[in-house]
């Protein structure tokens, strides 16, 4: 069934670590093969041996209208015509950064990078350098991607400065880094109380990298007023939130509001991109304007400020779509707990848009230490069967799901009868 994944696994193991270029797409987690992907169709997945699969990843979030959405797909044609890279200006660039500042309150000015790893980096700086602050505070179980500072893990008390989870991060570049539990605001207040050098709080107000975990309304609350009562700057961390659970991401469901934001690959529609936007008075402090400095050739690239310019002008021209999205989650979810409740299994389930999370335990999961008691070896080998069946699944727990607009109905059914079936053997 997967005999030339198989093969051409071991021949990646030979030239690329660990046979893949991000850590996740090993199936370490829940076991067997990579699966080498072929082509993307509208909802579907195609591998190289042939198999197709209804695609609830969607390159991890930005493939709003799945693969190969034609109208996107012949803006990047059309502009890759014309040249794929400049290093100069252009006028996508200036249209795109439109479209995403008409949307927010408190963003009128942006910045497009090459990443959401690159965004976050950047954000971090700048909000270093409005402030003159140096330590920042991050959540357990957040995400920011793989710069040094970021790469953390906890230490012996409630609220710690952080040390290296990864070798080759000297510790030098993470004590400023302030580690706290997701959900949990005595623990954020006691942050504050250790340090009067905070220049930030970054965090995913709904967490998507230890499976979709919402932070609460009131935990938002007290992130905005400590920053507002210390100096401090807030970061919404939205490279997985932004236009997925609205059309406004996080800051469309929450009621608390952000000084800087992030953004990542989905304001590209999936090419390599990634944005950060503030107001006027916190962006003035940006190279070439100001003194914090940040750059790249790629920045701005035209082939992905076509194919976002595109994909925005569509999601924002559709009322209707978060709407059907936000059904079609709901209706996935609910499918699972029903057929779960059925077969005497533990499962919890939740939804933001058109993103959704399950979780094999008894109660839902507000903080990674909570995930990290779910039962693992139950999701491996429900993900295992499913994608046997032609569903494809995040391959991990800690990983939040997509639905597209070309996923019907009828296919998300199939998809809970199948899971109905698995949970008959788990």
């Amino acid at each position: 069934m997967y005999e030339k994944s198989q093969e051409a696994y071991r021949q990646a193991l030979e030239v690329i670590p660990g046979g893949v270029d991000s850590p996740v797409r090993a199936f370490k987690s829940v076991g067997g093969t990579p699966l080498f992907i072929q082509k993307g169709e509208g909802s579907y997945l195609h591998d190289i041996d042939g198999n197709r699969y209804l695609d609830f990843v969607q390159s991890w979030g930005p493939l709003i209208f799945g693969h190969c959405d034609k109208d996107i797909e012949e803006a990047v044609i059309k502009t890759a015509k014309l040249g794929l890279s400049f290093g100069a200006p252009t006028l996508l660039e200036t249209q795109l950064a439109e479209e995403i500042v008409e949307m927010f309150d408190n963003i009128d000015k942006i910045r497009f990078v090459s990443s959401g790893t690159e965004a976050v980096m950047s954000a971090i700086r700048l909000a270093r350098g409005v402030t003159s602050k140096n330590d920042i505070i991050k959540f357990e179980g957040c995400y920011h991607g793989h710069s040094d500072s970021l790469l953390v893990q906890a230490g012996s008390g409630l609220a710690t400065f952080g040390t290296p989870s990864s070798p080759g991060v000297p510790a030098d570049l993470t004590k400023h880094t302030l580690l706290c539990e997701y959900n949990n605001i005595e623990n954020l207040k006691q942050c504050f109380a250790d340090s009067n050098d905070i220049a930030c709080i970054i965090i995913e107000p709904i967490a998507g990298n230890m499976g979709l975990v919402p932070a609460s309304d009131a935990f938002l609350q007290t992130c905005r007023e400590l920053c507002d009562a210390h100096g401090a700057l807030l970061i919404f961390d939205e490279v997985m939130s932004g236009f997925r659970a609205s059309l406004k991401g996080a800051h469309g469901v929450v009621s608390q509001s952000a000084d800087i934001v992030t953004f990542g690959k989905v304001i590209g529609a999936g090419m390599p991109v990634g944005a950060f936007g503030a107001s006027k008075k916190i962006m003035a402090h940006l190279s070439p304007e100001g003194t914090v400095y940040q750059a790249g050739t790629l920045s701005g690239n035209p082939v992905a400020m076509a194919a976002g310019l595109v994909s925005l002008q569509k999601l924002k021209a559709n009322n209707g779509i978060y709407a059907e999205l936000e059904a079609k989650s709901k209706r996935l979810m609910n499918g699972f707990k029903e057929v779960a409740s059925k077969n005497n299994i533990a499962l919890q389930a939740d939804t933001r848009g058109s993103m959704f999370g399950f979780f094999f335990c008894e109660t839902m999961p507000t903080n990674f230490k909570e995930v990290g008691l779910c039962n693992f070896e139950r999701f491996a080998k429900f993900h295992q069967e499913m994608l046997k069946r032609g569903f494809y699944f995040a391959c991990s727990q800690y990983e939040v799901g997509f639905m597209c607009t070309t996923i019907t109905n009828e296919e998300i059914d199939a998809c809970i009868d199948a899971a109905n079936e698995v949970m008959k053997q788990l």
